[in-house]
């Protein structure tokens, strides 16, 4: 019995270390790329919004999303962008997270010819492989949460893409607190995909975006 005891106890602190270690990779290959002002952030031609569902199970809005699409508002307003790549799961007919980021962004003001829809998006990965892949773009400013825009700087890195990344703001400490802990193994599944060179999965036709 003690024998399962220490090996289970070992196995945990392994684990405890890969995740660790791994969360201070992908914190630190972001520690220079990542804004919390639209004055400082350098000017790309393109900004990528990462997706999210606009409701909750509740049916309130949800504040990612809510604060995802504000900065990506503040940001094409203040011409730090000149086009946005919007994205998101779009796996089932009932559920299209890059429209339902485009119809606010228009009644916001942002010109329909400058929003592209990214329907693969299903995960961080797929998102920003494709930004390079399909859109051809090989500079992009990266919009979400810091956290999840950490995650997103270190996969463009690793996949020979120059990025930058806009803080759109946080939830409350008590709201996040579940997507914290999702988030460890999700930095540790980024590292993971990047040992085991994990593919999007869908590629497709090119699509143009012009350069201003």
């Amino acid at each position: 019995m003690k024998k399962h005891l220490k090996r289970f106890s070992l196995i945990i602190a392994l684990l405890a270390l890969v995740i660790i270690t791994t969360n201070i990779i992908v914190i630190n290959s972001a520690r220079e790329n990542t804004y919390n002002s639209v004055k400082t952030i350098p000017k790309n031609n393109v900004g990528l919004i990462l997706g999210a569902n606009k409701y909750v199970s509740n049916g309130y809005i949800n504040l990612y999303y809510k604060y995802r699409l504000e900065a990506a508002i503040e940001l094409y307003k203040a011409k730090k962008v000149d086009y946005l790549i919007i994205s998101g799961d779009n796996s089932r007919k009932d559920y299209d997270e890059p429209n339902m980021f485009k119809e606010d962004l228009i009644k916001n003001g942002i010109p329909e010819d400058k929003i592209y829809l990214d329907f693969a998006g299903f995960r961080t990965l797929d998102s920003v492989v494709r930004a390079k892949a399909i859109f051809g773009q090989e500079n992009i400013t990266i919009i979400s949460q810091e956290f999840h825009n950490q995650r997103a700087i270190y996969l463009a890195k690793k996949h020979h893409i120059n990025a930058v990344a806009y803080n759109a703001k946080n939830v409350s400490k008590r709201l996040r607190l579940k997507t914290n802990l999702r988030e460890y193994l999700a930095k540790t599944k980024a590292v993971l995909d990047v040992i085991f060179n994990k593919k999007p999965k869908f590629l497709g036709e090119k699509i143009r975006i012009p350069h201003v």
